[in-house]
């Protein structure tokens, strides 16, 4: 893929420093990965026997990796970037990365980020990283966003392995309990990015990203968002029955989901934008309260 075919509004570096490339690394998901990372190592048999260096040295590939997917994500969509008011301020459409700094910089973060996981941790773990990263940066970013309306959900496949690498990198294996961590994420997915693109539709049109809303219409797309949310609260709810918690956890969980379901009622059945809104931000506190929970409950 050569840099042209990716037009940016002004290519040139304006003061580049550290603080542009860090911020390639989308820090704010990054602390979402490194957040539901831990919890997967938190809940996973054997936490308690492993060393505090191993620990942070999972955690640390854990965040450069993801970080360095997202840095490749946003190589590839610096020209929807420039376009989208919400991400038109971010290093590269801004000038003050390069094109190729920020993908030589992402493509060795990334590698380094598996190796390290790999040789200090355990190689299955690394496996799942290194997965979880072409998985984003190449099937999501450069093939699904773009081409169809189901982009959020094969996609949010990404965002749902930190919990599962997490537990890896303790146990050195994949079981129907990470698994189950990875399914909570998974179905959360496509209801919180659904929740945002019916407020923000505007700038995924002007971009021409094909979101459900945009392609399928609005009352489909929320008739889906509740689907998930139905789907999740059996699930966020399984870690109880598989041993993994107590039941303390099953009545948080039973609680967070069903208003996680109630707010999908309420933006099905109203059309006032400020219920997409309210969803929106609740998801976001919903899957950082779920999480929280496993650790407190646990």
């Amino acid at each position: 893929m050569d840099e042209t075919s990716h037009p940016v509004i002004d290519d040139t570096i304006a003061d580049t420093n550290a603080r542009d490339f860090f911020d390639l690394l989308k820090p704010r998901v990054m602390s979402l990965v490194i957040f539901t990372g831990f919890v997967g190592m938190w809940i996973a048999p054997g936490f308690s026997e492993m060393h505090p260096l191993i620990m942070l040295t999972a955690l640390l590939s854990l965040s450069v990796g993801a970080g360095a997917a997202g840095g490749i994500n946003m190589w590839f969509d610096r020209d929807i970037d420039a376009i989208m008011t919400r991400t038109s301020k971010r290093p590269i459409p801004m000038g003050r990365v390069q094109p190729s700094d920020a993908l030589g910089f992402s493509i060795i973060l990334s590698i380094f980020a598996v190796m390290m996981m790999g040789l200090a941790v355990n190689w299955m773990a690394a496996a799942i990283l290194g997965f979880a990263n072409l998985f984003y940066s190449v099937f999501y970013t450069m093939i699904l966003k773009r081409t169809t309306p189901q982009n959020i959900v094969i996609g949010g496949a990404a965002g749902a392995f930190p919990p599962m690498i997490g537990w890896a990198a303790v146990t050195g294996d994949i079981s129907i309990e990470s698994i189950t961590l990875f399914m909570i994420i998974f179905l959360w997915t496509p209801p919180h990015f659904w929740a945002l693109s019916l407020f923000a539709g505007k700038d995924y049109k002007n971009a021409g990203i094909p979101m459900m809303n945009l392609i399928r219409g609005v009352p489909s797309t929320k008739r889906q968002m509740l689907f998930y949310t139905l789907l999740l609260l059996p699930v966020s709810i399984a870690p109880t029955f598989l041993g993994m918690l107590g039941w303390g956890y099953a009545v948080t969980a039973l609680i967070l989901s069903g208003l996680f379901v109630f707010s999908a009622v309420q933006t099905l059945w109203y059309d006032d934008i400020k219920y997409a809104k309210r969803m929106f931000g609740y998801s976001v506190f919903y899957l950082f309260a779920l999480f929280l929970s496993m650790i407190f409950l646990s």
